[in-house]
């Protein structure tokens, strides 16, 4: 195709009368010399290096399934029970919302969990709305006995990308009580980093105030386990009672208080026999320590581990799951992760005490896609020079330019409309390289 200019004059003077030339002018000569389609190419292919540089990349695709947990408390009745007054009811009542594609459920005594899960593309906050729509609209529906129920949303994004394993190599002095109680601190650190949705601790025994009661010590002071109960509760309440205005100053009355130490607790009354008061301390044995345990954690090094040989036994264990918010990079979510154990291995941490790396979906996925592009770059190299061979240089250089235009234009459009890279994208541009050298 030729294009013509009819109103564009060229004059010709003297090269010591001519103003000195721009840089747009000279864009503009040259680009109607035929360097416009280099300048696109040289463009493009910038352009697609920034965006492979920064765009977010993840080993899984970014599909929306939105999928939501309904729990629901039934005490006092049997796992029968609660499946046929409550889950059965409950599944036909949830089936009738639109875009529900498949529903679960399990029943166990006192409580049942509903599952649905929506069709894929099915918007979140839709689906959400819709089942506490069902829910409420149905109340009247609702047994008598369900006490309680809760809608808990599920996402793709709340798989850990990082899992990390605090263990000690003097399990007699930092046991699963005093890495559990690490684990604690560390998770408020972590929750800080930028781009971290949910940060869980599971293994060890939490911090608790155990009460065990006596029962010789109950039967010789007139005292049940319902009098401590409601010593305890009544005991540990606060109210606001208002606000008192005196002499132009508000102030605010409260009523009760919290139990605030062990020692307050102990001497706590929860009777009164003979016009003596009964403490709890009397018919209880309190401790402030760790809680009955619920599950075991261990750790083991495998032969081919660099700790196998100095570490050869079973380590009690916690381990702390990160988690990131939807678009964000997991690769750098990892690194900043990583950066900052470091920091509070030097800060916080005793020497005894080891983070082990359980799970690192941004090193494994910056693995994959640095795997996907040097095959891609190698698939494009590998064309180029068979076409050359058999088809000429035109037609190589033809191919040679368009693709990394394409594949340039379409990683930034990527990354602009919140695409990330992964592994199911990058996998179509290699399918789609045949598909453009063709056309």
């Amino acid at each position: 195709m030729l294009l013509k200019f009819p109103y564009l004059m060229v004059h010709a003077v003297n090269s010591t009368d001519s103003p000195q030339h721009t840089w747009l002018d000279n864009l503009v000569a040259y680009s109607l010399k035929g360097g416009l389609p280099m300048l696109f190419f040289i463009l493009s292919f910038t352009l697609g290096a920034i965006a492979l540089i920064y765009t977010p990349r993840e080993e899984e695709p970014q599909i929306v399934v939105p999928m939501a947990d309904v729990l629901i408390s039934a005490p006092g009745l049997s796992a029968k029970q609660v499946e046929k007054q409550v889950t059965l009811p409950l599944e036909k009542i949830l089936s009738q919302i639109t875009g529900v594609e498949h529903i679960y459920s399990r029943s166990a005594s006192g409580k049942a969990v509903v599952t649905l899960r929506y069709f894929v593309g099915e918007d979140r906050e839709d689906a959400l709305l819709n089942a506490y729509n069902k829910l409420f609209s149905n109340q009247d529906k609702i047994p008598s006995a369900v006490s309680d129920w809760i809608i808990k949303p599920l996402e793709v994004d709340d798989v850990p990308v990082v899992v990390l394993g605090l263990w000690s190599s003097q399990p007699e002095r930092y046991g699963d009580f005093e890495l559990r109680r690490f684990a604690d601190e560390i998770t408020t650190s972590l929750q800080q980093i930028e781009d971290t949705n949910q940060v869980n601790v599971v293994g060890g025994r939490a911090r608790n105030i155990n009460v065990l009661f006596n029962p010789q010590s109950m039967a010789a002071r007139k005292t049940t386990a319902g009098d401590i109960v409601q010593a305890i509760s009544a005991s540990n309440q606060l109210h606001a009672s208002g606000i008192l205005s005196v002499d132009n100053q508000s102030v605010i009355v409260e009523a009760g208080d919290f139990i605030r130490s062990l020692d307050q607790l102990k001497s706590l009354v929860v009777n009164v026999v003979d016009g003596l008061p009964v403490y709890l301390q009397d018919v209880a044995n309190i401790t402030d320590g760790p809680a009955e345990v619920d599950n075991y954690s261990w750790i083991e090094f495998a032969p081919g581990h660099n700790l196998a040989n100095d570490y050869q036994q079973q380590y009690p264990m916690v381990t702390l799951s990160i988690a990131k918010k939807r678009g964000s990079n997991a690769v750098w979510l990892a690194e900043n992760i990583h950066q900052h154990i470091e920091k509070l291995q030097q800060q916080l941490l005793p020497p005894e005490v080891h983070v082990e790396i359980l799970r690192d979906y941004g090193k494994t996925a910056d693995e994959k896609v640095s795997n996907l592009v040097s095959s891609l770059g190698f698939a494009i190299f590998t064309v180029v020079v068979f076409i050359a061979v058999f088809l000429g240089w035109r037609a190589a250089l033809v191919v040679g330019l368009a693709i990394p235009i394409c594949y340039g234009l379409t990683l930034m459009l990527d990354m602009v409309f919140g695409y990330t890279i992964n592994r199911v994208t990058l996998f179509a541009l290699i399918l789609s390289l045949g598909l453009l050298v063709d056309d």
